[in-house]
């Protein structure tokens, strides 16, 4: 049997049909599950049968969302979670004992940069921090005791790229899990699973949503990877809500068509942006100009919607920007349908200090673009207002 395209099986993989003959999946507003005697409970509970206990366990519009995201990222398993920062820490923890040290990108989104060098460590976890594209201190940081790499590609908000052929190697060949935070790329535009990469996590909550409407995460591996994982959240509760897996599997449906066009719009915003004058720093995976672009083109279908550039006259001139701009929104999130201006160092990653900002190429005057659904022409319009209006008097 043909096996179908992305965008078929984001459409057709659904939850099996009820007796109602439902044409779309209905909502399963339950937070447990009956059984028709008691050795099927007994049954379920100890494995030997299949089957729904608990919403905090599994639940059909969860398991849809999930079995729909293994095939469209080519995945064995994967598990859900209730919010992306969820996923990013149950990868860590779940993994992880006294004694063990971790490999970790520095160009990481705050959140996950505070697991890594506050919360881990309580744990008696070390850590070492190295930049996502240089190969060689990755080899380096690895010791005797190192249980897993960690790191994101494109990465939070630098949009720096990681080689994850590279990384996928080295990681077999000194016996460490591998970890991917897809987050930005989402499984249309870059599958670490092509590469060998163990574990794939997304915080659902941005372009798998793409509406800005509810948080979510994923964590995607192999079943026994998998295992560890949904253990961990079984126990401790950061399940997703059945109501969120049934937005976010509905909205896979769109990721594709939408991901075209986002992808589209930030590439026309960044050419432009290199030809403003009081911009530099323009960064965007597939500008020809990029250091990475080779690499970005080898592992991404297109470049994202992300798009990161500097302006000049330093913290205080990005503020006038940012205040100035009328169509696009002011939010610390991205993935949207609607146009996004970022202040990372204020907002996202404001928790590090000054240098470990400046370490991960944060500037004051850095801004995060997550580049909209909009008609560009009018995206373009207020950015150029906001430029001029930033430009020192």
């Amino acid at each position: 049997m043909k096996e179908n395209k992305f965008e078929t099986i984001a459409i057709r993989t659904q939850a099996e049909r009820t007796r109602q003959r439902e044409h779309s999946v209905p909502l399963y507003l339950t937070s447990s599950f009956t059984f028709d005697s008691a050795q099927q409970g007994a049954a379920i509970f100890n494995g030997a049968q299949e089957g729904n206990l608990y919403s905090r366990f599994s639940n059909p519009n969860t398991s849809e969302f999930i079995q729909k995201l293994c095939l469209l990222s080519g995945y064995e398993d994967g598990v859900s979670t209730s919010s992306g920062m969820s996923a990013v820490y149950t990868s860590l923890v779940a993994f992880l004992e006294a004694g063990d040290h971790i490999v970790a990108s520095k160009n990481s989104f705050g959140n996950t940069l505070y697991i890594v060098k506050n919360i881990i460590p309580k744990m008696g976890v070390d850590y070492t921090l190295v930049e996502v594209d240089d190969n060689q201190a990755w080899e380096k940081a690895i010791q005797a005791n190192t249980k897993l790499i960690y790191l994101e590609t494109p990465s939070n908000p630098t949009l720096k790229i990681a080689d994850l052929d590279f990384i996928s190697k080295l990681c077999k060949t000194h016996g460490v899990l591998s970890i991917v935070d897809n987050c930005f790329a989402t499984p249309y535009l870059q599958k670490p699973s092509t590469f060998g990469i163990d574990l794939s996590i997304h915080s659902a909550t941005k372009y798998m949503d793409g509406q800005g409407r509810v948080l979510g995460g994923v964590i995607l591996g192999t079943k026994e990877h998998v295992k560890k994982c949904y253990e961990f959240i079984r126990r401790t509760g950061a399940c997703l809500s059945p109501f969120n897996a049934w937005i976010l599997s509905k909205s896979l449906e769109t990721l594709a068509i939408r991901m075209d066009r986002h992808c589209e719009n930030a590439f026309t915003i960044a050419q432009w942006l290199q030809d403003q004058g009081q911009v530099h720093g323009v960064t965007y995976p597939f500008l020809p100009t990029s250091p990475q672009y080779e690499l970005a083109k080898k592992q991404m279908k297109l470049g994202g919607g992300m798009v990161a550039f500097q302006l000049n006259g330093g913290e205080k001139a990005a503020h006038h920007f940012l205040n100035s701009l009328q169509l696009h929104s002011l939010t610390a999130n991205l993935g949207d349908s609607r146009s996004i201006a970022t202040h990372p160092a204020s907002t996202t990653h404001s928790k590090l200090s000054l240098e470990d900002q400046q370490a991960a190429g944060i500037n004051p005057n850095f801004i995060r673009l997550s580049v909209g659904l909009e008609n560009v022409n009018d995206l373009i319009d207020d950015l150029d207002q906001a430029i001029k209006n930033a430009k020192p008097q």
